[in-house]
């Protein structure tokens, strides 16, 4: 059978599996039907073998098991597969939410933003239809009030005039359409920054609600809801645990526990546990950026209120910035908001997964089980084994990884979920590992061990317990996921984790004190001083030689050269020696008297003028 009969079976068989369930009641998604056929498929009880093409017989009766499992409400296997389920289509991180957020808002913003960079307005009225389709883009793009709130669009457009007045249109519309969505970006950043420094003012800010007060008020109330969950958790793991492991050492309690599913019901509990953890951890990183982003909006604002103060005109320069500054950190409260209500929607939700336990096991009949029974919690049990630790000696070809030895021994990533891999296929129990008794490497994965007896005999033969792993998680195929078994089933892991799988083959760096000592040539160098590579050297090369054929070598030698012996003589330095002479000598000329008579005229028509020279004589001086 092709590889398309293949998936055009598995979709009949998914098709009829849901109609089915819907026929009685039952509405499944698609999602879950195709999980709960692979999970009946792997399951060795079910006699299904997939390398061979299933009949007729074989495809009813696949079909009737699954819907007979996705309508037992009552096992708690299925509710962890769901909760699985939902999980797996649900949970983004904090850069992929944020990411896909920005994307949806950019995609409702596009007509509006293309509506602007590709208009051509020519007279007065297209202008102004411009403009405050401008003021609308600022006003949705801050998410900041509504379009229909006259008084918030009143706001937005003086603060708009106040850094873009609308004589400025014309320049806006002679950019190019990239120039003016990043002017659009600015505007929105800009007019941001001047509503909320207008709200710190009391000038303004209308429909501006108060985040940091929101979100200091709001995260303790979401992570106190979330610890008191995740305690109900790690209170009811402790105790099917503690029934688990009695049943193991006395068998009339065993025929006694046998059909209460306890062992589904830890599953159910350990998976709910792990996945509120991400969630708690989530909570927590985004509690650590809203205190960072307060310290800094601040001080922003404490900057900006010094740099206007009361002055009528500021530099843009100076306050531009601070504008954007305070803008970006809005957007981070904004995003900070929707990454909460994410949160707590996902923990509410993940709650009705859980809530099989009180139905199979209420509160009175736990009390009535545990009589005579020691409950341990995972610290105790961590404590009791926190002085031992495997001797390395015992193992001639296993490597052990120690604290001491081993570089970022706190960050390896364990199998199991850090669960000890002997108590899973061997006791069917999720006990925590500890570590320090020291972690197992073998195959390039780490186990993890709650006591030094499980480690030895898991290390005796790693691999009939790796495989006992694998058989326990085909019979409750909710393992795969919780145990992080996704490398032993390719074909069945979730969407989200197939995108992390290169964080499941972190290497641990190890420690040791080593040194070593090399010769500096080992073998003789083998350099030809002579090679050429470049042809054009060679040919330059010949041509020399043959041009040498037509030369002769003369010598001579002089009776003064001959046997010349090295000379060598002394002399004095010159001493300093000067001299000085001067002579003083001067000459004087005389003085030109010259004396016109006359020139004021007379009683005469004619000017009679006399010319007297009364300079003395040069040797008279």
């Amino acid at each position: 059978m092709s590889c398309e009969q293949n998936e055009g079976v598995i979709k009949k068989i998914i098709r009829e599996i849901g109609q089915e369930c819907a026929a009685q009641g039952q509405n499944v998604s698609e999602t879950l039907v195709a999980f709960m056929v692979k999970a009946v498929v792997l399951d060795p009880r079910n006699d299904f073998n997939v390398d061979q093409i299933l009949t007729k017989t074989d495809v009813q009766n696949l079909i009737q098991i699954c819907v007979t499992r996705l309508l037992d409400t009552t096992n708690p296997s299925l509710s962890t597969i769901k909760m699985q389920v939902y999980f797996d289509m649900n949970y983004a991180n904090r850069a992929a939410l944020l990411s896909e957020q920005r994307h949806v808002l950019e995609g409702r913003l596009a007509p509006l933003v293309r509506g602007i960079t590709d208009s051509r307005p020519r007279v007065q009225k297209e202008m102004e239809t411009v403009y405050q389709q401008i003021v609308i883009y600022v006003l949705l793009s801050s998410g900041l009030g509504s379009p229909t709130d006259i008084e918030v669009v009143r706001e937005v457009t003086a603060a708009l005039q106040s850094i873009f007045p609308p004589t400025e249109m014309i320049a806006f519309i002679s950019l190019s359409k990239k120039s003016k969505e990043e002017q659009l970006k600015n505007f929105a950043m800009l007019v941001t920054g001047i509503r909320l420094y207008n709200k710190e003012c009391r000038k303004g800010g209308c429909s501006i609600d108060d985040l940091p007060a929101i979100l200091n008020e709001a995260i303790p109330s979401a992570t106190q809801a979330m610890d008191e969950n995740l305690n109900t958790c790690h209170m009811l793991a402790h105790q099917y645990t503690a029934l688990l492991e009695s049943m193991q050492e006395d068998l009339h309690r065993c025929m006694q526990l046998s059909s209460l599913k306890l062992r589904e019901a830890l599953f159910n509990v350990r998976q709910y546990e792990a996945f509120l953890c991400i969630l708690l951890s989530d909570a927590i990183t985004s509690a650590q950026e809203v205190e960072k982003m307060n310290v800094q909006f601040a001080a922003t604002m404490e900057q900006l209120k010094n740099t206007v103060q009361d002055r009528v005109a500021v530099d843009t320069k100076e306050v531009f910035p601070l504008f954007v500054a305070l803008s970006n950190l809005w957007t981070g409260f904004q995003d900070e908001i929707l990454l909460l209500s994410f949160l707590t929607n996902m923990t509410n939700n993940l709650q009705q997964f859980s809530e099989i336990q009180s139905q199979l096991f209420p509160e009175e009949v736990l009390t009535s089980l545990l009589e005579g029974v020691t409950v341990k919690t995972d610290e105790e049990r961590i404590g009791e084994t926190m002085g031992t630790r495997v001797n390395v000696s015992d193992f001639e070809n296993q490597e052990w990884l120690f604290p001491e030895t081993t570089d970022n021994f706190d960050q390896l990533l364990t199998q199991y979920h850090g669960f000890c891999a002997y108590a899973i296929g061997v006791k069917g129990l999720t006990l925590p590992g500890n570590p320090a008794i020291g972690i197992l490497k073998h195959k390039e994965r780490c186990y993890v061990f709650s006591s030094k007896e499980a480690a030895y005999i898991f290390a005796r033969d790693p691999d009939k317990h790796i495989q006992l792993n694998v058989e326990k998680a085909k019979k409750h195929t909710e393992l795969i996921q919780l145990l992080e078994l996704q490398h032993q089933f390719e074909y069945f892991a979730p969407y989200a984790q197939t995108r992390n799988a290169d964080k499941y083959l972190m290497k641990p760096t190890t420690k040791c004190d080593c040194s070593t000592q090399t010769d500096t040539h080992i073998l003789p160098p083998t350099i030809v001083a002579s090679y050429k590579w470049n042809e054009w050297e060679l040919r330059r090369k010949a041509i020399k030689l043959a041009n040498l054929r037509c030369k002769l070598t003369h010598a001579m030698q002089t009776d003064r050269s001959h046997m010349r012996r090295e000379n060598s003589t002394q002399v004095y330095l010159p001493k300093d020696v000067s001299t000085q002479t001067k002579h003083d000598n001067s000459s004087n000329v005389p003085r030109p008297q010259i004396f016109l008579e006359g020139l004021r005229g007379g009683s005469s028509p004619t000017t009679l003028m006399v010319k007297v020279d009364l300079t003395r004589a040069v040797d008279e001086t």
